[in-house]
């Protein structure tokens, strides 16, 4: 029975040891990334400086073109939009960002929905890498499972599903990582499909998690002085209600943020050229997208 425990403890001794080893390991060349979409999220949390910075998902990520923004309105300016990401992503980024300073402006490109779906609390594993030494995001990843904070005390859990990108990520080899210009990826594919109607985009059952984080990140912004604009950017299908958007705008006026919704604006509507496809511009949509909403904070 001696024995029987002895090699026990030694083993559970050995897995903490190649846990820590392996994990440091994996932490190390996460953080040593230059490019792609995980050092876009470490540009953002630690390193922006910009005065403007636009918050969003994919729409955010491909619509928002920074040189546009900096030649109008003469300021800097830097898109934090990553792909499958959107509330509770959006605002763990601003909470970390707030630590360091305070933009000038936000832009908040609205995409998602309030409804309940799993997926949206699975997609909080982008922000793992994270936990660590961000204590203020830990309220929102541990939305994820209740078991967050106990999985946290690995040094492998936070990068389970980045290898292959952390590999990718520290080879130097062009064309493996998609080029960025401040956070702005563009897209040069060109829609052919008509223009189609969508069914009611409506849910079931309101996810309160997801309004309570979205409301915070207008209370953050206002809190801390900082202008924010909520914003609907163009898609290439038209729909009779969205039950999210109608959501979305009324919580805006509740705050008295500025809200715009562009996926009715004719411009975009009778262009299918602009779009890469049904969702998301091309550059020459981003382009004059950009400049509509330059405009928009001219106005303001």
């Amino acid at each position: 029975m001696k024995k029987f425990i002895l090699n026990c403890v030694i083993g559970i001794i050995i897995v903490f040891v190649l846990d820590f080893a392996v994990g440091e390991s994996l932490e190390y060349f996460y953080f040593k990334q230059t490019s792609g979409f995980q050092y876009r999220t470490t540009y953002s949390m630690e390193k922006t400086n910009e005065d403007i910075l636009v918050f969003g998902s994919s729409r955010a990520n491909h619509h928002y073109k920074p040189s546009v923004f900096k030649k109008k309105l003469n300021s800097s300016f830097y898109n934090t939009g990553r792909d499958g990401n959107f509330i509770f992503y959006q605002t763990a980024v601003l909470k970390s960002i707030l630590k360091r300073y305070k933009p000038k402006l936000i832009l908040y490109d609205f995409t998602g929905e309030f409804n309940i779906n799993q997926t949206d609390y699975d997609r909080l594993s982008s922000l793992l890498p994270y936990y660590k030494n961000h204590s203020e995001i830990r309220n929102i990843v541990n939305l994820r499972s209740q078991y967050e904070p106990v999985k946290n005390f690995s040094r492998i859990y936070p990068y389970n599903s980045t290898i292959g990108n952390i590999a990718i990520g520290n080879i130097n080899i062009n064309g493996l990582r998609t080029k960025d210009k401040n956070g702005y990826v563009p897209l040069y594919g060109e829609w052919k499909e008509p223009l189609k109607m969508r069914d009611i985009i409506k849910f079931e059952k309101t996810d309160k998690n997801k309004i309570n984080v979205f409301k915070d990140f207008l209370s953050l912004c206002k809190e801390n002085g900082i202008a924010v604009m909520v914003i609907v950017s163009p898609v290439y299908y038209t729909y009779d209600k969205d039950y999210s958007l109608e959501l979305c705008e009324e919580i805006c006026n509740e705050y008295k943020i500025p809200f715009f919704n562009f996926t009715k604006n004719q411009d975009f509507l009778e262009s299918p050229y602009l779009f890469d496809d049904v969702s998301h511009l091309n550059d020459k949509g981003a382009t004059l997208f950009s400049e509509k909403v330059a405009d928009l904070v001219r106005e303001d």
